[in-house]
Protein backbone atom coordinates (compact mmCIF):
# COMPACT_ATOMS: atom_id res chain seq x y z
CA UNK A 1 0.00 0.00 0.00
CA UNK A 2 1.31 3.13 -0.98
CA UNK A 3 1.63 5.50 1.71
CA UNK A 4 1.05 9.72 0.83
CA UNK A 5 1.71 11.14 4.11
CA UNK A 6 5.30 9.94 5.57
CA UNK A 7 5.39 12.51 7.72
CA UNK A 8 2.24 12.61 9.78
CA UNK A 9 2.79 8.28 9.68
CA UNK A 10 6.02 9.37 11.48
CA UNK A 11 4.23 11.70 14.20
CA UNK A 12 1.87 8.79 15.03
CA UNK A 13 4.37 6.66 15.83
CA UNK A 14 6.65 8.93 18.01
CA UNK A 15 3.02 9.98 19.59
CA UNK A 16 2.15 6.04 20.18
CA UNK A 17 5.63 5.35 21.35
CA UNK A 18 5.84 7.93 24.09
CA UNK A 19 2.21 6.64 25.22
CA UNK A 20 3.65 3.07 25.76
CA UNK A 21 7.15 4.21 27.04
CA UNK A 22 9.03 3.03 24.42
CA UNK A 23 12.86 3.49 24.28
CA UNK A 24 12.78 3.82 20.62
CA UNK A 25 10.13 3.77 17.30
CA UNK A 26 11.27 2.70 13.59
CA UNK A 27 9.81 4.90 11.26
CA UNK A 28 9.89 4.60 7.32
CA UNK A 29 13.13 6.00 5.76
CA UNK A 30 12.97 9.08 3.39
CA UNK A 31 14.48 11.84 3.07
CA UNK A 32 12.24 14.48 4.32
CA UNK A 33 11.48 11.88 7.83
CA UNK A 34 15.65 12.01 8.19
CA UNK A 35 15.67 15.59 7.96
CA UNK A 36 12.24 16.23 10.23
CA UNK A 37 14.33 13.77 12.20
CA UNK A 38 17.75 15.81 12.62
CA UNK A 39 16.17 18.73 13.36
CA UNK A 40 13.79 17.34 16.75
CA UNK A 41 17.22 15.81 17.34
CA UNK A 42 18.89 19.21 17.17
CA UNK A 43 16.21 20.78 19.08
CA UNK A 44 16.69 18.16 21.97
CA UNK A 45 13.44 16.28 21.56
CA UNK A 46 14.73 12.91 20.56
CA UNK A 47 18.22 11.44 21.67
CA UNK A 48 19.38 9.67 18.48
CA UNK A 49 18.26 8.85 14.79
CA UNK A 50 20.24 5.83 13.36
CA UNK A 51 19.69 3.84 10.41
CA UNK A 52 18.50 0.18 10.24
CA UNK A 53 16.34 -2.78 8.37
CA UNK A 54 13.34 -3.74 9.12
CA UNK A 55 11.73 -6.98 9.56
CA UNK A 56 11.15 -6.96 5.57
CA UNK A 57 14.56 -5.39 4.91
CA UNK A 58 13.71 -2.24 4.20
CA UNK A 59 15.72 0.82 5.29
CA UNK A 60 13.91 2.50 7.91
CA UNK A 61 15.14 5.18 11.23
CA UNK A 62 15.06 4.02 14.75
CA UNK A 63 14.31 7.52 16.51
CA UNK A 64 15.54 7.35 20.22
CA UNK A 65 12.62 8.85 22.12
CA UNK A 66 13.55 11.25 25.36
CA UNK A 67 12.32 11.59 28.73
CA UNK A 68 13.01 13.19 31.70
CA UNK A 69 14.82 12.23 34.85
CA UNK A 70 11.09 11.34 36.36
CA UNK A 71 9.75 9.32 33.19
CA UNK A 72 7.77 11.66 31.98
CA UNK A 73 7.89 12.56 27.92
CA UNK A 74 10.46 15.29 27.51
CA UNK A 75 7.38 15.94 24.14
CA UNK A 76 4.32 16.84 25.25
CA UNK A 77 2.43 17.57 21.80
CA UNK A 78 3.43 16.91 18.57
CA UNK A 79 1.02 17.62 15.51
CA UNK A 80 1.49 17.75 11.48
CA UNK A 81 0.49 21.81 10.46
CA UNK A 82 0.95 21.25 6.75
CA UNK A 83 -1.04 18.50 4.92
CA UNK A 84 -1.42 16.73 1.79
CA UNK A 85 -4.59 18.26 0.88
CA UNK A 86 -3.74 22.05 2.40
CA UNK A 87 -0.48 22.81 2.48
CA UNK A 88 0.42 25.68 5.09
CA UNK A 89 3.34 28.33 3.69
CA UNK A 90 4.55 31.44 5.58
CA UNK A 91 6.97 34.07 5.02
CA UNK A 92 10.04 34.94 7.44
CA UNK A 93 7.86 37.21 9.20
CA UNK A 94 5.00 35.52 10.05
CA UNK A 95 6.72 32.04 11.30
CA UNK A 96 4.72 31.52 14.27
CA UNK A 97 6.04 30.80 17.63
CA UNK A 98 5.25 27.74 19.10
CA UNK A 99 4.12 28.58 23.04
CA UNK A 100 6.06 31.57 23.02
CA UNK A 101 9.25 29.95 22.05
CA UNK A 102 9.46 26.62 24.04
CA UNK A 103 8.53 24.53 21.47
CA UNK A 104 9.18 24.84 17.51
CA UNK A 105 7.61 24.60 14.15
CA UNK A 106 9.48 22.53 11.92
CA UNK A 107 9.18 24.49 8.36
CA UNK A 108 10.71 22.87 5.14
CA UNK A 109 12.43 26.36 3.06
CA UNK A 110 14.59 26.29 0.06
CA UNK A 111 17.82 25.80 2.51
CA UNK A 112 16.43 22.38 3.47
CA UNK A 113 14.17 21.70 6.73
CA UNK A 114 14.78 23.84 9.66
CA UNK A 115 13.47 24.77 13.05
CA UNK A 116 11.56 28.08 13.20
CA UNK A 117 14.35 29.59 15.30
CA UNK A 118 16.99 28.47 12.44
CA UNK A 119 14.57 29.52 9.35
CA UNK A 120 14.09 33.32 11.32
CA UNK A 121 17.66 33.20 11.59
CA UNK A 122 18.61 32.37 8.15
CA UNK A 123 16.22 34.89 7.13
CA UNK A 124 13.91 32.26 5.09
CA UNK A 125 10.03 31.36 5.05
CA UNK A 126 8.59 27.81 4.00
CA UNK A 127 5.99 25.29 4.76
CA UNK A 128 5.16 24.64 8.09
CA UNK A 129 5.23 20.70 8.41
CA UNK A 130 4.68 20.60 12.07
CA UNK A 131 4.69 21.77 15.65
CA UNK A 132 6.34 20.21 18.74
CA UNK A 133 6.23 21.97 22.63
Amino acid sequence: MAMNDTVADMLTRIRNGLVVNRSSVDVIASKLNRSVANVLEREGFLVGVTEVLDSRGHKALRLALKYDRDGASVITKIGRVSRPGRRVYRGVQDIPRVLNGLGISVVSTSRGVLSDREARGAGVGGEILCEIW
